[in-house]
């Protein structure tokens, strides 16, 4: 038999050089790298002239490019485990978890030379190729859950349903490129992105009853049409409040979609759902934004600018002298149907006690809108310590909004007439009460950043322009987060945030109570302060400057251009932001982290 094989030694030196590899790859390797180190091994260790690994089993994900299988007419052998002598070829099967892979031909071997034991060969050659692709498959797990994460991430930074469905195709397209993909979507698209859009409906047709189906029942559906030869997936984008659309995924010919494949797109779709339902919430939000303020516009006309707490106080007042009461108090149900009391209330509503009151009316009212009169409660409510009641309800567009409540001590203390009057009373004033606490919640929401705490760009612009008609003179710093694009790519938008956080506290830190720190639009922010001379300004900003590389995690810098406006000179806002403007912008070029001086 020759020295081909007959000690162990070169079995021995062929797992060697096996493990070698297996240890040596730190990196990512492929299919293609396992076929050549495993012919590399064979031709070396076993001093063959020629040897050629061919991948047998079509249909593996991992193979999507194949070279022609020239064995078929053994494959019964192979797969029975069978290494045999063919003319003057040597044909080595190799299995991994049972099935085929591959087959190693030997050429222009003599049957002379050959050893008796190529099983052991094979055997060793299939470990080793199973661990590889083993190892290679949690690899491409791994990086799917990871490429899975990052898209998560990018759909929820998407604030337009339209961007994720592109977002979603493109990402699939460059993925999977022997797939097919259409959107079955709920509602009529204009299709401005020009993404694959089929209309979702109740035709005969297989693809809108399968896509139907998983619209309707919310999960992902499989089938296989052998006329046309092609596997489709139907997977439901889904959020937690319902389905929008439903993503096919169509493999022709030969192509399949695996299992793995499958639950991949499955995950990525569910996020996609997800991500377009918040941008559906986000929209609805800015559309009640820009109602809440018309609203508020048309509040301060009917209204006359008179603030919630004072309405309030007014309308206590009122009350308790016009009806002899003990307590008086207003309350209303916010946007989480909590129960909520007006300022301007007396100190009982704000004790425990008062919500037996509230508890029990408010069940009344909601059946029954035209209020409530009750001479002696504690026939409902014993030990309570106020009789007699007065529950009228705020109603707007036939829906309950809150509730006044008048309370005695003494039964049977209000009268009808009393009951009658203070229906009509909260009838005309429930509009000004609405408006009131409206305004009273947009005003916070228009002069603050959510984000920073800091006031509005808006806000700013208006205390500017009255300190110009009263003040004799004024600095404005426009300041500017060095690199800010670079944190968001390198640690992400949440850090992101978190930094604008921090240089904001620095800023309110660093300036008077009367100062104006604002939020001037991104990572640029800004400050104003009134009666302050251009000297005593570059002094405060470059303090900020310091005290922002000193005190952010992770660390940044900031650059500020500053001006000044003196009334001898002239009363000018958009020169005044000019000349900050571009001292910024100087600021920037020169190096970043420094303070730059505009004054004409």
């Amino acid at each position: 038999m020759g020295d081909f094989m007959n000690n162990q030694v070169q079995l021995k030196a062929m797992k060697s050089a096996f493990f070698d590899f297996i240890n040596s790859c730190k990196d990512f390797y492929s299919v293609p790298d396992i076929n050549k180190e495993l012919s590399n091994v064979i031709q070396r260790e076993l001093a063959i002239s020629h040897v050629a690994f061919y991948p047998y089993n079509q249909s593996h994900s991992l193979f999507p490019h194949m070279k022609s299988f020239p064995f078929k007419l053994y494959l019964h052998k192979f797969k029975a485990g069978q290494a045999f002598w063919n003319h003057k070829d040597v044909l080595i099967p190799v299995f991994s978890n049972g099935f085929l892979q591959g087959v190693i031909e030997l050429k222009d071997f003599h049957e002379a030379d050959l050893c008796a034991d190529l099983h052991e060969v094979s055997k060793v050659c299939s470990n080793f190729y199973s661990y590889c692709l083993e190892i290679l498959q949690l690899k491409l797990k791994e990086q799917k859950n990871e490429k899975l994460y990052l898209l998560t991430e990018q759909f929820h930074s998407l604030m337009n349903k339209d961007d994720v469905l592109v977002a979603l195709i493109e990402t699939l397209q460059n993925m999977y490129t022997d797939f097919t993909f259409y959107l079955f979507l709920s509602h009529d698209n204009e299709n401005k992105n020009h993404l694959p859009i089929k209309n979702l409906g109740f035709d005969d047709q297989d693809d809108d009853e399968m896509a139907m189906e998983a619209f309707v029942t919310g999960k992902a559906l499989f089938t296989s049409h052998e006329q046309k030869k092609s596997t489709a997936l139907y997977s439901p984008l889904k959020g937690k409040q319902g389905v929008y659309g439903v993503l096919q995924v169509v493999a022709h010919d030969s192509i399949t979609i695996n299992d793995q494949d499958r639950n991949f797109i499955t995950m990525l779709t569910n996020a996609a759902g997800t991500a377009m339902e918040n941008a559906q919430l986000y929209d609805q939000s800015k559309r009640l934004i820009k109602d809440l303020q018309l609203i508020n516009e048309t509040s301060h006309r009917l209204n006359k600018n008179l603030r919630l707490i004072d309405t309030m106080n007014y309308m206590s007042k009122r009350i308790l002298e016009s009806f002899e009461a003990d307590e008086v108090g207003f309350y209303y149900k916010n946007h989480n149907k909590d129960i909520q009391i007006f300022p301007g209330s007396t100190s009982y509503f704000e004790s425990e006690e008062v919500k037996v009151y509230i508890n029990y009316i408010q069940e009344k009212l909601e059946k029954d809108l035209e209020g409530l009169f009750l001479g002696d409660i504690t026939s409902y409510l014993p030990n309570v310590p106020y009789s007699s009641v007065m529950a009228v309800p705020m109603v707007q567009s036939d829906t309950l909004k809150g509730c006044a409540l008048v309370l005695h001590k003494n039964p049977y203390h209000f009268s009808f007439d009393m009951f009658k009057l203070l229906q009509s009373l909260i009838h005309h004033s429930t509009l000004a009460l609405s408006n009131s606490l409206l305004r009273e919640e947009l005003e916070t929401l228009v002069k603050t950043d959510q984000l920073t705490q800091l006031y509005s760009r808006n806000y700013m612009n208006s205390c500017i322009e009255n300190s110009m008609k009263i003040d004799r003179q004024g600095t404005f710093i426009l300041i500017d987060i060095d690199n800010f694009k670079a944190v968001n790519d390198t640690y992400g938008h949440q850090v992101g945030d978190e930094v604008l956080i921090q240089v904001a506290k620095i800023m309110k830190n660093n300036i008077r109570d009367h100062d104006i720190g604002a939020r001037w639009g991104g990572e640029e922010l800004a400050i104003y302060l009134p009666h302050v001379e251009i000297d005593i300004g570059i002094a405060i900003a470059e303090r900020i400057v310091k005290k922002v590389k000193e005190n952010t995690s992770p660390t940044v810098t900031i650059s500020c251009g500053v001006s000044t406006w003196k009334a001898e000179n002239g009363k000018n806002y958009d020169q005044l932001f000019s000349r900050a403007d571009k001292a910024l912008y100087s600021a920037k070029n020169l190096g970043k982290n420094q303070v730059i001086v505009q004054v004409s």
